[in-house]
């Protein structure tokens, strides 16, 4: 078969992403506080973006582009795209002939606030979401605050160095004027400790690593430990929990009731203690029942892990992205409007384009106020989805909001895409690292996802309210005999619920639960 060129006709299609629907996926995903710096780089970057001062907010100005635009708004826009396509035509025509352009005049971009409407909210769920009411401060609920009304110092404490374990001691080190020798024992003391101040290394590491210099013995060390271990906090660098717990009790007064007792059940029956062998440990010291009682309340008041007292970490904050609040008997689904800066087309910097212009500078602010339109339409689509998925959330969850985590249903990724007619992917991005601020604390959207369940009956169970259900159970359970993983699966499928031995033992675990024999406790 000979080989030679030809020129042929196919006709296909093909899916290709452009820089505007690049950039509406990459807002899509980000968190709050990383949308707070995209759109601060932004408004950096665009003379064309500003952002609305609170003086236009008191004054009334309703050219925010984030506010729901009304029927004048959007009239106008429909005139100024007719004009758009005659414009270049028409160069001749005079600047002020033209009619209004809410864009160039600074005034909103229509949203797609209509696709939010009462007719795609079932009926039996009062659940109000309209887009005119995103923007207000009014319905924050009384539990709500954010960070920055209550705390002057926000920002500083946000980015604020944490304090290590390490820091901590050799503040107090460095106040004890010790030698060198004796100094360099406590630095390698305060380098070996974990992230709960256990010390790992064993001292004879630390004797031999030294200089020789130094001539070194044990003592010393023993000495330098002795002491780094009586430093805030008390029993700091104990080599192990016996030693760390003994610590502590003989730092006590000696007047402290049931001292000496806590230091005899800890120095000796500990490993029967931590086993729940209230009967051996009850022989073995001849303590009543009543007795041992009051030396184990005393044995857990003390630390057992004392460097997890002092920070190792920064603080993370967390602000909510959507707020929901019962209002007159009905679940209001509202966007958080602190959670981004409010921003608009800067008027005057638009009114400087020229559209028979080609210089330079004119083709410049030409491109500068596309990309701002952009930005401003993929913030309004991001809002308006994030809006839509958290409506739907609230109305498949509202017996959770109502009677709390066993009332949660069953709810996957692929009902809410079929709800508001998204991709899966699209609500995976939309509910991951935003939040919810519910009357019953702040939530991920992704919280509110869980698998299911059958029922005996040919129904479902969240998977969410079975943990809910165990926690329950636990609580409520006898101390003296606490509920196996088997006697909660049996007292659960009295409840028409279907749940083997060992799913309830990872949802145990799950909710750091631990087994029944370590729940046992004396009455």
């Amino acid at each position: 078969m000979a080989m030679k060129p030809a020129l042929t006709l196919r006709l296909g299609q093909q899916l290709r992403m452009t820089p505007q629907l690049q950039q509406a996926i990459r807002l899509l995903q980000l968190s709050t506080f990383d949308l707070q710096q995209e759109i601060q780089e932004a408004l950096d970057s665009n003379p064309m973006l500003e952002e609305l001062n609170p003086e236009d907010e008191e004054t009334g100005d309703e050219t925010t582009s984030l506010d729901a635009p009304d029927e004048t708004a959007n009239a106008s826009d429909t005139s100024t795209d007719t004009d758009d396509k005659n414009g270049d035509d028409d160069s001749s025509r005079d600047e002020s002939a033209l009619p209004p352009d809410p864009e160039f005049d600074g005034e909103a971009i229509p949203d797609t606030s209509e696709q939010i409407t009462s007719e795609n909210i079932s009926d039996e769920l009062p659940v109000d979401s309209v887009w005119e009411d995103v923007y207000e401060e009014s319905f924050l609920p009384t539990s709500y605050s954010s960070p920055d009304e209550n705390d002057d110092n926000y920002i500083d404490t946000r980015n604020s160095e944490a304090i290590s374990i390490q820091s901590h001691l050799m503040e107090q080190i460095n106040l004890l004027h010790l030698t060198d020798s004796d100094k360099y024992i406590a630095i390698s003391i305060v380098d070996g400790l974990d992230s709960e101040g256990v010390l790992t290394i064993p001292l004879e590491d630390i004797l031999e690593a030294a200089p020789e210099e130094l001539e070194l013995e044990i003592d010393e060390v023993l000495a330098v430990l002795h002491l780094i271990q009586h430093l805030d906090p008390v029993g700091i660098a104990a080599r192990d929990l016996k030693e760390c717990l003994l610590i502590q009790l003989r730092n006590m007064p000696d007047d402290t009731s049931w001292r000496d007792e806590a230091i005899l059940v800890v120095d000796q029956h500990i490993k029967s203690l931590a086993n729940r062998d209230y009967t051996h440990v009850s022989r073995k010291t001849r303590l009543k029942e009543s007795e041992l009682k009051e030396v184990i309340s005393l044995i857990q008041s003390l630390n057992p892990r004392p460097g997890n007292n002092i920070a190792t970490s920064n603080t993370e904050y967390v602000d909510p992205d959507v707020i929901v609040a019962k209002q007159n008997e009905r679940w209001v689904v509202e966007l958080n409007p602190k959670s981004a800066p409010r921003i608009r087309v800067n008027f005057e910097y638009s009114s400087l384009i020229k559209r028979s212009d080609d210089s330079i500078d004119n083709s410049y602010l030409k491109n500068q106020l596309q990309e701002a339109r952009w930005f401003i339409k993929s913030l309004q689509q991001r809002n308006d989805t994030l809006l839509r998925v958290s409506t739907k959330i609230v109305e498949y969850q509202r017996g959770f909001l109502e009677y709390g985590e066993q009332a949660m249903k069953p709810l996957v990724l692929h009902d809410i895409a079929k709800a508001v007619g998204l991709h899966e992917s699209t609500i995976s991005r939309v509910t991951t690292q935003k939040y919810m601020h519910t009357p019953a604390g702040v939530f991920e959207l992704k919280y509110f996802f869980s698998s299911h369940v059958s029922t005996h009956a040919g129904g479902e169970v969240s998977s969410t309210a079975i943990r809910a259900l165990i926690k329950k159970l636990v609580a409520e359970e006898n101390p003296r005999k606490p509920l196996s993983d088997s006697k909660i699966a049996t007292m659960l499928s009295d409840q028409d619920i279907d749940v083997a031995r060992r799913t309830i033992a990872k949802y145990r675990e799950t909710l750091m639960i631990p087994p029944s024999n370590e729940r046992k406790q004396l009455i």
